[in-house]
């Protein structure tokens, strides 16, 4: 066969879905853009200034694995937010863009079988797609595990059936959570990496959204595993500058993990990556050393939570988050609510169940809408009273 039809019963990608539920409407009002996770605040304004004072990289080809200033700044970063010590020149690499990381990590690490059987992949539910199909393109079954408000908006991989668990070869999981805003303790990664051991599988953490917080700073997986003496090619760790940095276009991340681990992965970019350009490199690796444009950038969202908090602090089932910037609102129907929306006030949202696979009839995301609030303190204000207004009259 000349097409594989490994991807032919996907359903829809969810911005064509999006476009499909409201473009044929009119809008009711001035268009507020609630959907996609792109940061709108200011990226350090010297960003450009890196770049353009290494402009001469641009005749270069860049090092698959990172320059050695960026692996030295990301190190250097990873010791400062977690008391962890790794080493620049085999237990990190440079991505272009972690979505890359993530979805490349199946192809070099997980096996094709395991016990006999074909390979299962953990993932939350609600998830980020690039995991159910990084796991469809490595040939493993992708197991989604219902992230909810009974689990406390992460998934309870120790409830996973054991005759999963022993065919498992990795599980997905991001924390602070992608759309619940949900962190995973140290308990919770102590569990998860226990798990891992008893059943010989590896954690893909993507912690992409680990800077935008409240209070206290996210717990991270490699911190975990450090306390506890577990194996560090077993944990492989995705971090990104697009949140922390306001820098989405740059396309700049990296992954952390094990010699072992990072030796396989750095492999099979030698033959199917494309590193990060000189000029983009530098100026990443300065980014990872300044901490003052993070601090900002976070006191900017923790003023809409506070907004958020006093729009729908009283509106039932709403769960304040603890980090990210996504808002996770119950509604009867996420489609009809992001419909109605957008036809009586112009506000986008996106459907809760356009990030959930149905499971045994099911989708866990389909009473929800995800809110993304990127936007300017103000604009996210007009956005957020627009929807409550609209969706949850007093």
């Amino acid at each position: 066969m000349l097409y594989p039809e490994r991807f032919s019963n996907l359903p829809a990608h969810v911005w064509p879905r999006l476009r499909g539920l409201l473009d044929a409407h009119d809008g009711g009002g001035t268009p507020i853009h609630m959907t996609i996770g792109e940061p709108k605040h200011a990226f350090p304004a010297w960003v450009t200034d890196v770049i353009s004072q290494n402009a001469s990289g641009f005749n270069s080809y860049p090092p698959n694995d990172g320059s050695s200033e960026l692996r030295q700044a990301i190190t250097a970063w990873i010791k400062r937010r977690y008391d962890v010590e790794m080493d620049p020149g085999s237990e990190v690499m440079a991505l272009n863009g972690t979505r890359e990381g993530l979805y490349n990590a199946v192809v070099a690490l997980c096996p094709e079988t395991k016990n006999g059987a074909q390979p299962a992949i953990l993932m939350p539910n609600p998830f980020y797609p690039v995991y159910m199909i990084a796991a469809i393109s490595g040939a493993a079954e992708p197991v989604m595990v219902p992230a909810t408000e009974a689990t406390g908006h992460l998934p309870d991989f120790a409830n996973v059936p054991e005759d999963v668990l022993e065919r498992t070869v990795a599980a997905y999981i991001c924390s602070p959570a992608n759309p619940q805003g949900a962190v995973a303790s140290r308990d919770y990664w102590a569990r998860l990496i226990v798990l891992a051991e008893k059943y010989d599988f590896f954690i893909f953490a993507d912690e992409c959204y680990s800077e935008i917080y409240r209070d206290a700073a996210p717990v991270g997986v490699m911190q975990v595993a450090d306390e506890i003496g577990t194996d560090r090619n077993r944990i492989v760790a995705f971090h990104s500058l697009s949140k922390r940095s306001n820098l989405p276009g740059l396309r700049s991340g990296f992954v952390a993990s094990g010699p072992e681990t990072i030796r396989e992965i750095k492999q099979l970019r030698n033959y199917a990556g494309a590193p990060l350009p000189l000029p983009l490199q530098a100026a990443s690796a300065a980014v990872w050393n300044d901490e003052l444009h993070v601090q900002e950038n976070r006191a900017l969202y923790v003023e809409k939570y506070e907004i958020a908090d006093r729009i729908f602090g009283n509106v039932p089932g709403y769960n304040s988050p603890q980090a990210g910037f996504f808002l996770w609102l119950p509604v009867e129907d996420g489609e009809a609510a992001a419909l109605k929306l957008w036809r009586e006030t112009g506000v986008r949202v996106l459907p809760g169940g356009y990030l959930a696979e149905d499971v045994d009839g099911e989708n866990p995301g389909n009473t929800y809408i995800r809110v993304a609030m990127v936007a300017p303190k103000d604009e996210t204000a007009r956005g957020l009273q627009a929807i409550r207004d609209c969706l949850y009259p007093d």
